[in-house]
């Protein structure tokens, strides 16, 4: 009677590794950004904290946040990386 416990415990471990495996698989698939993206992103962010990053068409620092975002955002679509649309202005 172990034995048989033992046994089930067993499958019924891997039976959850395996969908915990698919759930992981599938959220990758899902996933809006790419990992270029974010690279992206996060070397725009450090530009923008020591005080390189510069906005295109003016050339001023850029100071914000947001806008180091979009920027990085913007490097990654040039460069072809999984990044959603840019939302149309109404």
């Amino acid at each position: 009677m172990n034995l048989w416990l033992h046994a089930e415990f067993q499958s019924l471990r891997r039976a959850i590794a395996s969908s915990t495996e698919n759930d992981m698989a599938r959220k990758a698939k899902k996933r809006k950004y790419g990992k270029g993206a974010a690279k992206k992103v996060r070397r725009a962010m450090k530009k923008r904290k020591a005080g390189t990053l510069k906005s295109g068409r003016s050339g001023r620092k850029v100071k914000s946040r947001k806008q180091a975002i979009a920027i990085g955002l913007s490097e990654a679509r040039k460069r072809g990386a999984k990044v959603p649309k840019k939302k149309k202005r109404a």
